[in-house]
């Protein structure tokens, strides 16, 4: 059971969804839980733990630093982490609402923390494998306070006709379908911080 406030916010990234293709809803994680993530993967960078974001999955690999240049860190419930699995809570009544309203049969996700430090970026992309159709649908959840538009960084989407610049602002959540949106990550000007995933069907 969600509470009212939180099932508003769920039907905010999903209506959005459906009707442009992606879904964004402010404040999906708390400031305080934000802020504490945030805190989380400061300390795992300071501590050298974030390793270089490879291409492909296990199967095929390619870190190429002229594609993409961040550093993620695996999210697990085994890191016994309180705000990890507050994260993955929220993540478990959502995915319970996606599927009860929209039928939509994900049963499983993975997520990672990602930093991309000053000068790096991602290239335009799709997030499913090629050899492995798991990956159904792609989430971003921002970690970033005092974002300004000169700090760069913009998620970029390529819809068919046009595209779209999304700041990557504390707390935004952001949904879409990972087979059929190309999208980027633009240059960002200062370190950019984010919760970047993918819900499954296993």
């Amino acid at each position: 059971m969600i509470n009212i406030s939180l099932q508003k916010i769920f039907d905010t990234l999903i209506d959005s969804f459906i009707v442009n293709k992606v879904g964004i809803a402010e404040n999906f994680l708390s400031e305080i839980l934000c802020l504490e993530l945030k805190n989380n993967l400061k300390t795992l960078y300071k501590n050298k733990l974030l390793l270089s974001a490879g291409i492909g999955n296990k199967t095929i690999i390619d870190h190429d630093k002229l594609l993409r240049n961040d550093k993620i860190y695996w999210l697990d419930r085994a890191h016994e982490n309180q705000y990890e699995n507050d994260f993955f809570d929220v993540m478990d009544r959502f995915v319970s609402h996606l599927n009860n309203s929209c039928y939509t049969g994900i049963t499983g996700y993975e997520f990672h923390y990602a930093l991309y430090e000053k000068g790096s970026f991602y290239k335009k992309h799709l997030d499913q494998f090629r050899n492995n159709e798991s990956r159904k649908y792609s989430m971003i959840i921002y970690l970033n306070t005092d974002w300004q538009q000169d700090d760069g960084g913009e998620l970029c989407i390529h819809h068919t006709q046009d595209s779209q610049n999304i700041p990557p602002t504390s707390g935004k959540g952001i949904f879409f379908d990972s087979s059929s949106l190309e999208h980027e990550v633009l240059t960002t000007n200062k370190p950019r911080m984010s919760i970047t995933g993918w819900l499954k069907i296993t």
